[in-house]
This record gives structure tokens, sequence and C-alpha cells, in this order.
């Protein structure tokens, strides 16, 4: 096989890789809401859990939170992109998002002991807080700095202004987790917004969108 091919192939293997991760997490906040409100139809929650709502709190009654962030982290770690930097970054937002899975949250749903380490759930709800914190910074940074190099062109310079707004919005949500104004499901709201950017970043990134792509990605 040739060097052109095997570069040619390499490229189509990044991109659907950028591609899966990008899907996965576009659809983990609205597949694990849908599997809640399955289960829910079946079983009574706590009082206070729709209003409490997280996509980390789905985790103690249906499991699409573990099997979709698992999957999207894996697919995470196994990324190289175009240098070791890329690969270092991604390989430890990878980490961080089993991490969330490992160490679950504290709300009306859990009990005392929680996860895979069967911690106290308060140690176990900060290790999944801090998890949550550096796995969307490390995706702001990959949006901001990572995936905006590389030669100009029309498109690309187009791709770069939605990675610019994708990394931003991804900080924007975590601040928005922070400031003292409650609403209703207000975590899942600001979840959900952090992941749809995330995912249009990557799936950008991936070419999966035909009108913005060029050989220039």
């Amino acid at each position: 096989m040739s060097e052109k091919n095997t570069d040619d192939i390499e490229k189509i293997w990044m991109k659907r890789v950028r591609n899966l991760a990008g899907f996965l997490g576009m659809i983990l906040p609205w597949v694990s809401l849908i599997g809640a409100i399955l289960v829910a139809r079946t079983k009574g929650f706590p009082d206070g859990f729709w209003g409490e709502l997280s996509i980390s709190e789905t985790y103690y009654v249906t499991p699409p939170l573990v099997g979709i962030l698992t999957t999207a982290s894996v697919v995470l770690m196994c990324y190289k992109g175009y240098n070791l930097k890329d690969h270092v970054i991604s390989a430890l937002a990878g980490i961080f998002g089993l991490m969330i899975v490992l160490f679950p949250c504290n709300c009306p749903a859990a009990s005392d002991i929680v996860g895979f380490f069967q911690l106290p759930v308060k140690i176990s709800n900060t290790i999944h807080c801090a998890s949550a914190v550096a796995f969307f910074l490390l995706l702001s940074y990959m949006s901001l700095f990572q995936f905006t190099k590389g030669a100009d062109s029309s498109k690309k310079h187009i791709k770069n202004i939605i990675f610019k707004v994708c990394g931003i919005g991804m900080l924007c949500a975590l601040a928005l987790m922070v400031i003292p104004v409650e609403f209703f499901a207000k975590t899942f709201i600001v979840e959900a917004i952090a992941l749809t950017f995330f995912g249009v970043s990557w799936l950008v990134k991936g070419e999966a969108f035909g009108f913005l792509s060029d050989d220039k990605a």
C-alpha cells in the first residue's frame, strides 16, 4: 500500500472518530432524558428528581449515560489528531469522561454509598463535578485552539468561527452552572447546551456537513 493511500485511510479514520464523538455528545442528553421518562412510567422517583434533573442524575434510573459517555470517552482516548498535543488533550478528556461515569453525582435518587468504588456520595460527587469541569474545559480548549489550526481557506475561516463559537459556548455553559440563578432542570439544560456545542464542534471537524468540507480540514 502506498504512503498516499495510507494517509488517505488515516484521514478517513480520523473523520469517522470525530463524527462518532460529536454524534454521541449530541444524543446523550436526549437519550438520557427519554430513558428517564420511560422509567418514570413504571416506578416513582424521589421528590425533587425532575426539578433537579441533570444528565448525571439519570445514572441512577436508566443506562444511557453509562453506555454513551463510556463509549464517547473511549473514542476520545483513541483519537490521535495531528500531533501529540491533540492526542494528550483528547485522551485526558476521555479519562475525565470515564471518571464522570465511575464517580456518580449526589442527587435525590442517590444512596449514601455509590458508584463502582462504593464511595460516600459526597466524596463521589466532588470527584464527579471536578471531572465534569475538566472534561468540558479540555474540550473547549480543543475547539478554540486545536481545531482552528491548519491552512487557511474560505471554508476553513467559516469553520474556525464555528469552532470558536462552540468553545466559548461550552465555557459560557460552565459559567452559567455556577451563577446563583435557579430555574427548572437548570443543570440538565446547561449540560445539554454544552454537549450540543461539543457535538457541533466535532461534527464540523469531522466534515459531517458536506458544504463545509475541503481538503484543508
